[in-house]
């Protein structure tokens, strides 16, 4: 859709509608005077497609637990 730009006491009067207007996919973002303050757009993009990216992968060794040198720094002492 588009963005939609509002004052942050109209936005406290109508967030009803403002929801509404953002589940319709329109970005809100809330201004105090002249200054963006906060934005208002979707929570979900739409559903994951599984293998859109191919070639990811998982090292055998993903959940091994951590050397202390990466704790501890390079330096560590042995």
């Amino acid at each position: 859709m588009g963005a939609k730009s509002i004052e942050v006491q109209e936005a406290e009067a109508n967030l009803k509608e403002l929801l509404d207007l953002v589940r319709e996919g329109t970005e809100i973002v809330l201004m105090d005077g002249d200054k963006p303050l906060a934005r208002l757009a979707p929570a979900s993009v739409g559903k994951r497609i599984p293998g859109l990216h191919p070639g990811g992968w998982i090292s055998e060794d993903f959940d091994a637990p951590l050397p202390d040198e990466f704790w501890l720094g390079s330096d560590a002492q042995q």
